[in-house]
């Protein structure tokens, strides 16, 4: 059983409504986000640049914020998360569900008039993959919910190419693609060692339904398949938005070091809960590093090939 979510909620102040927003996970999804932007062959003006990272970071706040009002009662039950704004009785459930609407409503109208409603329609759409796809349907309801809905977190990179270009081509679906990819080693690493807490409040987390072993080698096999996949920016044409050696050079390490990482967590047997330094807090780690120095090398790449 997992406890109630409080009645009657204290007066939320400005700082929890932030919290609200999941401003950790926000940060990736900006800088993403603003590496697709400058990415892209093609320059943006900077007002309408910042316009795109802003509505990027509405969007992402919003759906969090609706995540977070679906989820109050799981919260409530799960150590990691029991003292966020909800569960911990700082702000009512309304509150929360109005501030994600209107979030999620701005971002996106703000988007099209300013960008293009084409970037807008993709920016609805992962608020709503988010906040209802993976939140509402998928995670209560398989272990496969993090796979699928990794595509969640996969749009940032998409949505700012496109608004700098227009147009949807192989080299954003390529960056869709490689997060969409790093999302499953990446959170069931975290999975494996706050498992106790799903399953304490019944959602089926691969380590939950499946167990560790089948989980390990999940997660290995995502590492192995990411390598190659974050090499292909290399072998997309430069005038399309493909990149150099540079960026090559350093996806080969990154994905090697993430590769090694996740061996060392799918060849490893059940660890004890008091061991501080398991390869699964090891490799997710790395693979928030990964992410932020992979696309920091896509764009460093990217202004060396304008540059000459």
């Amino acid at each position: 059983m997992t406890q109630a979510t409080p009645a009657l909620a204290l007066p939320a102040e400005w700082r929890d409504f932030f919290a609200l927003t999941k401003p950790r996970v926000m940060s990736l999804v900006i800088f993403t986000g603003l590496c697709g932007l400058l990415a892209a062959p093609e320059a943006i003006n900077p007002v309408l640049g910042f316009t795109t990272i802003l509505c990027i970071a509405l969007g992402a706040g919003g759906a969090a914020a609706l995540n977070q009002w679906w989820e109050a009662d799981l919260d409530a039950g799960m150590r990691r998360t029991k003292d966020r704004p909800l569960p911990a009785g700082r702000m009512d459930k309304a509150s929360a569900r109005d501030f994600g609407i209107g979030l999620s409503a701005a971002s996106v109208l703000v988007m099209g008039i300013a960008i293009g409603w084409l970037t807008a329609a993709i920016l609805l759409v992962s608020i709503l993959y988010y906040a209802v796809v993976y939140t509402i349907w998928l995670k209560p309801r398989t272990p496969q919910n993090i796979v699928i809905g990794g595509g969640a977190g996969a749009f940032p990179p998409l949505i700012g190419w496109v608004a700098a270009t227009g147009d949807i081509t192989l080299m954003p679906v390529v960056l869709f693609a490689i997060i969409f990819m790093w999302t499953p080693p990446h959170f069931w690493a975290l999975a494996l060692f706050v498992q106790s807490d799903y399953a304490k409040v019944g959602i089926p987390m691969m380590p939950v339904v499946a167990g560790e072993g089948p989980t390990r080698r999940q997660i290995l096999i995502y590492a192995i398949l990411l390598l190659p996949l974050s090499l292909v920016p290399c072998l997309i044409p430069r005038d399309l938005g493909g990149t150099g050696m540079f960026y090559g050079v350093v996806a080969a390490v990154l994905s090697g070091v993430f590769l090694a990482l996740s061996a060392r967590v799918g060849l490893r047997r059940r660890a004890g809960e008091d061991d501080p330094m398991k390869p699964e807090k090891q490799l997710f780690a790395w693979s928030i590093i990964y992410l932020f120095a992979l696309f920091a090398a896509l764009v460093a790449d990217r202004w060396a090939i304008v540059q000459g």
